[in-house]
């Protein structure tokens, strides 16, 4: 009974260390909006609208529900492979560091997963519907994210040797940071800047539809990961955001579910059942070898 109210306590207190961080910076989120939305409106070049925040506001909350009760439902993992741990690992700033960097090169794999395996694109393609970028747009999340295993990225870290409790204090701190690169307000940030961290420059062309730029800088907070596994590329023409095939529409469970809608039912088409299963994990663009050559 001990041992279960410990576990438990366990729980709730690394479900809480996300949300409380997130928590305390919600006021500075909301601030930082403002400020934008004044500057861009003071330069007649206004992207926010009440209902695109509103829109993304709602995406969000439900992304933190099901977020929370993902955590609360697989935390037990997290504890049952620290507890066979390689390595006893100190809680210093320097293993809070190594943590954050760890996990940012665990999210370029989960964020570059997210583009080419179509059962994860099917949550995040909710990101990058939008056809604007500020700050808001880091707001618009999906509630599956859950179900297309985003916890499993952090899996490693737990057997390394890192406390569940602190690993998920990384991913918020990683959260935290990628909030401000959804900008077009900021340019450029000092050279040495932009060739070791994420910066707007860098994740607008994440978020462009322009040919050179699809699939490109995957970067949490470190772009040096793109530079290394080849998926860099700066930003030299005016980024066109939205994805290729576009949604307009402002309901956000067309906005969440609309790719499950879609793979799903590539999968129910009539042909081979190895054919018909590869859209659950081929790239969204793939296609059936003979739908290959008919026009999309």
């Amino acid at each position: 009974m001990v041992q279960v109210l410990t576990d438990t306590w366990q729980m709730i207190e690394a479900f809480g260390v996300e949300k409380i961080f997130l928590l305390l910076m919600a006021p500075v989120f909301m601030v930082c909006m403002g400020i934008e939305a004044w500057y861009l409106q003071r330069r007649r070049a206004q992207t926010y609208s009440v209902e695109q925040v509103g829109t993304n506001t709602v995406l969000a909350a439900s992304h933190a529900a099901a977020d929370g009760l993902a955590w609360a439902l697989v935390i037990g993992l997290f504890y049952a492979l620290y507890e066979v741990r390689l390595f006893e690992i100190p809680a210093t700033w320097w293993s809070l560091l190594l943590l954050v960097v760890l996990q940012d090169f665990f999210y370029y794999g989960f964020h570059r997963a997210s583009h080419r395996i179509r059962w994860m694109w099917a949550s995040h393609v909710t990101h990058h519907s939008s056809e604007t970028l500020n700050l808001a747009t880091a707001l618009r999340q999906s509630i599956t994210y859950p179900v297309s295993g985003m916890w499993v990225f952090w899996l490693p870290l737990a057997w390394i040797g890192f406390k569940p409790e602190l690993v998920i204090l990384a991913v918020a701190i990683s959260l935290a940071y990628q909030f401000f690169v959804h900008t077009e307000s900021v340019k450029k940030l000092p050279a040495w800047f932009e060739a070791v961290f994420n910066t707007p420059s860098h994740h607008r062309v994440h978020h462009a539809r322009n040919a050179q730029y699809i699939d490109r800088n995957y970067a949490g907070v470190l772009i040096l990961w793109d530079k290394w596994f080849g998926t860099f590329t700066p930003e030299t023409e005016t980024c066109v955001y939205g994805i290729v095939r576009p949604i307009h529409t402002r309901n956000p469970l067309t906005m969440m579910f609309h790719e499950w809608r879609d793979m799903f039912a590539d999968v129910r088409r009539p042909g081979p059942l190895w054919q018909r299963l590869k859209h659950l994990w081929a790239p969204p663009e793939w296609r059936r070898p003979d739908e290959a050559t008919q026009p999309q």
